[in-house]
């Protein structure tokens, strides 16, 4: 009697796991990378330490250099968001805040960009809050751009390398920890991102 095998579906994370891995041995993804970190910072929603993490596993030699390419579209982003705020603020700018619901609060957010200027900057570069907010809000605050510019390397470049690091030192077992437990680094990792807009609303 003949034996049929069925291989069980992957599930649609792990497609996407796996899809992302695909792009380690693409001619172009350093380029997808570096645009996916330059539209983060400016304006679109998904951030790129996904992408740097499935390419710094694949490839953990080549992390640091990723997390380079990495840094670079996130600043330059950053600066697209600046300059969105700074020009723009009364027509996209404001639908920004309205969509974080700052819109009624520009005032205050104000004052927190006036006390801690790159502070204010560093936090959202460096955490799990939407880059995208305080780039576009900075612009609109004129803030110094030369302070802007440093903040945003300094609490980007501290964000990816330490991924980079992560991967460059234990990349086979910490590849073999993610395949396993796949799902909750996946949960953890929106609990963070999601808990980022709530920590804004409560602040303001």
């Amino acid at each position: 009697m003949e034996t049929v095998e069925t291989t069980a579906r992957p599930s649609p994370l792990r497609r996407l796991y796996n899809w992302m891995l695909s792009w380690a041995e693409h001619p172009q993804a350093g380029t997808a990378l570096f645009l996916l970190a330059a539209a983060e910072a400016s304006f679109f929603p998904i951030p790129p330490d996904v992408l740097l993490m499935a390419l710094a596993i694949s490839q953990p030699r080549r992390a640091f250099r990723f997390a380079t390419v990495c840094l670079a579209g996130s600043v330059i982003g950053g600066l697209i968001g600046y300059g969105l705020g700074y020009g723009f603020m009364a027509s996209i700018g404001q639908k920004i805040l309205a969509l974080y619901h700052l819109g009624a609060k520009y005032d205050t957010v104000a004052q927190l960009y006036r006390q801690y200027d790159a502070w204010a900057v560093a936090a959202g570069g460096f955490t799990p809050l939407p880059y995208k907010l305080f780039t576009i809000t900075a612009g609109a605050f004129k803030i110094d751009l030369l302070t802007f510019t440093m903040a945003s390397i300094l609490s980007r470049a501290g964000r990816f390398f330490l991924i980079a690091a992560m991967f460059y030192l234990f990349g086979p077992p910490v590849k073999r920890i993610l395949d396993r437990y796949l799902g909750l680094f996946t949960v953890a990792f929106m609990i963070l991102l999601i808990g980022g807009f709530f920590v804004i609303k409560w602040m303001f």
